[in-house]
């Protein structure tokens, strides 16, 4: 078993289904009503929709990846290590943006009202 080719397979995948994510977002974008503040609560939802997901797939990833690469030789050790760090970094990044975008967003709406304590569980209800 080729862990190594097994891996770049998925990366191939993985990149196209990335794509597609991305268009579905701006597609769904795009036919946002033409205010400036109904497109960026469209963002807001759509990032907070996507992102939770990718962050989960890229810790398990991340973990699977790094538990096959130690039972593997120590070139293919290294390589899986080096890949499950990148893929923490990625869900890390993830994560910030995943928690940053509701505030970014308030803050060009001014005449949102949000607070971080609120009854809603949509950070996007502005």
């Amino acid at each position: 078993m080729n862990i190594v080719s097994y891996i770049q397979k998925i990366n191939s995948v993985g990149k196209y289904l990335l794509v597609a994510v991305l268009a579905l977002n701006i597609l769904s974008l795009s036919f946002a009503q033409s205010a400036i503040g109904s497109a960026l609560k469209e963002l807001c939802n759509a990032s907070q929709t996507f992102l939770g997901g990718a962050i989960m797939i890229m810790i398990l990833l991340a973990g699977a990846t790094y538990a096959l690469g130690q039972v593997l030789g120590a070139e293919t050790r290294a390589r899986a290590t080096v890949w499950a760090t990148a893929m923490m970094t990625g869900a890390l990044i993830g994560a910030l943006i995943y928690l940053l975008t509701p505030i970014i967003i308030k803050t060009l709406l001014p005449s949102a009202s949000y607070s971080f304590i609120s009854e809603s569980t949509n950070p996007c209800n502005f």
